[in-house]
């Protein structure tokens, strides 16, 4: 790696500090951290503020700048996933009274993208940008059920007291993460907001692993066998609707219908081309 490229990767990890946790550092706190020296630290701190990434806070501190609100802009502008999912979670939350997202994965974070809520009774604990539990929930299983077996594998030596209930073997969820694999969807009830169903499916934009997923989720108690089975389907073509935007083999959906989920037809991208099974 050359010396730019090292310099580049270490401004980088000074703005992987931040987190909601510890949204602001002192000098100080960083340099003890990361183990930098003082003139290499300032150095970085100068450019980093220079160009807007990192602002001062009183006393000293240091917290994110306009520069990361300005990228968010553009992200939401650009970001595939989400010019081609936004018109489907419209669609989904005219049909349903539910909260409705897309997830990217990346590295081993999930975070929300983009939303849409027809009914605030069901609005999600994790807005745009705010890292998803990692091991709990349809959207994190989903997305460990499509990962290569050596992830799914690394996942589970990390956290697999957090997947699963005490006595749970690795061999038990890979059993789970199968069947998921199976049905193209997951059901999770109550797993992280009491009184709440998620159903999720993974957004499949190659034959390797998922970029994310699409979340719908509703109260439990208005939940039957009929309503979840029309959930599950709408959210399965909505993903596979997404991923042949993505990769050209389909074309954008149309308006969302007027009619409630007791009265809809079948969601339109149900009659696309689909690109995963």
């Amino acid at each position: 790696m050359s010396s730019g490229s090292n310099s580049g990767a270490r401004i980088l990890t000074i703005l992987d500090l931040f987190t909601e946790a510890q949204p602001d550092w002192m000098p100080e706190a960083i340099m003890a951290r990361l183990g930098y020296s003082r003139p290499t630290l300032y150095r970085y701190l100068k450019t980093l503020k220079s160009m807007g990434y990192l602002v001062s806070a009183p006393g000293d501190a240091l917290t994110l700048g306009p520069r990361v609100t300005e990228l968010d802009f553009l992200m939401r502008k650009s970001d595939p996933l989400i010019t081609a999912g936004a018109p489907l979670l419209k669609i989904l939350a005219a049909r349903h009274p539910c909260a409705v997202f897309i997830t990217r994965w990346y590295g081993r974070k999930t975070l929300c993208i983009a939303s849409e809520v027809s009914t605030a009774r069901t609005r999600s604990s994790y807005p745009r940008g705010r890292p998803m539990p990692l091991t709990k929930g349809a959207v994190s299983r989903v997305i460990l059920a499509f990962l290569p077996r050596r992830d799914q594998e690394a996942l589970m030596a990390d956290h697999l007291h957090e997947m699963a209930d005490p006595g749970v073997t690795p061999e038990a969820l890979m059993a789970d993460f199968r069947k998921i694999r199976r049905d193209g969807i997951c059901t999770a009830w109550a797993e992280i907001t009491p009184g709440v169903v998620g159903v999720a499916a993974p957004i499949l934009a190659g034959p390797r692993a998922p970029v994310g997923a699409l979340c719908l989720t509703s109260l439990a108690k208005d939940m039957d066998d009929d309503r979840l089975a029309m959930i599950r389907r709408d959210v399965k073509d909505s993903v596979a609707a997404v991923a042949g935007i993505l990769t050209g083999r389909a074309v954008p959906p149309p308006s969302a219908p007027a009619s409630r989920p007791s009265q809809a037809a079948p969601l339109q991208p149900r009659t696309f081309r689909r690109s995963m099974p």
